[in-house]
């Protein structure tokens, strides 16, 4: 699937891997994120950290009608306020989406996969 545009310049379509690669990209920026991590892939309970090619992986792109509904799959760092780190991420993806785009998304829905503790120390 994908997403078509009409601009006063022409016809665009955007595909959801870009979309999908776009939102992941402005999602790892944010404090607090470790990386994200694969909707379908937990083994042994450990969520494997997706690398930057991969982050359509860890990244659903839904369309109902006229509406745009993204899923992520994130891991946080440990010690951080998942809410807040939660919150920063859909901001962040809503804003990213509707600047890069021009893509106005209905709802960033955040999927915690794992909470990963630093090695520093």
């Amino acid at each position: 699937m994908s997403v078509d545009l009409n601009t006063k310049y022409g016809h665009v379509t955007i595909s959801n891997e870009v979309i999908s690669t776009i939102a992941g990209g402005a999602a790892v920026e944010c404090y607090g994120i470790v990386g994200m991590a694969s909707k379908n892939q937990l083994r042994d309970g450990i969520a494997e950290i997706l690398r930057k090619e991969n982050f359509s992986k860890g990244v659903v792109v839904r369309q109902e009608e006229d509406y745009l509904h993204i899923d992520m799959y994130i891991i946080v760092s440990y010690g951080t306020k998942i809410s807040e780190v939660a919150h920063n991420v859909q901001s962040q993806v809503k804003y990213t989406l509707n600047k890069t785009v021009g893509l106005s998304v209905n709802s960033v829905n955040i999927y915690i996969q794992g909470v990963r503790v630093s090695n520093e120390g």
